[in-house]
């Protein structure tokens, strides 16, 4: 079987997955407990894929500026700065680190 077989099926199976979401009664969608499971998986994953950005370099797990880049974001996140500032904040912090000579 080709890669283009096992493509084509991954793009089928992701559009009946969605369509499939549109088939869900109200009721369900309603419940409480749905909401707040949407919203941990949502929060898992995000976390997830930060760490994943944030460490890992191919197969290896690195710490490079990148983690003081996180560390001062994740302060700024702290101390409620707007989204924008903590951006910047973490990509100044992640320059100044490499002009010091971090990896």
């Amino acid at each position: 079987m080709s890669m283009w077989f096992w493509v084509l099926g991954a793009c089928a199976l992701a559009y009946a997955l969605k369509l499939v979401g549109y088939l869900v009664p109200d009721r369900v969608l309603d419940d409480p407990r749905v909401g707040r499971m949407a919203g941990t998986v949502t929060v898992g994953l995000l976390a997830a894929l930060v760490v994943m950005n944030a460490f890992g370099s191919g197969q290896e797990l690195v710490l490079d500026a990148r983690l003081g880049a996180l560390l001062v974001a994740g302060t700024a996140l702290m101390l409620r700065a707007p989204f924008l500032l903590v951006v910047v904040l973490g990509a100044v912090a992640a320059a100044v680190l490499r002009l010091l000579g971090a990896p």
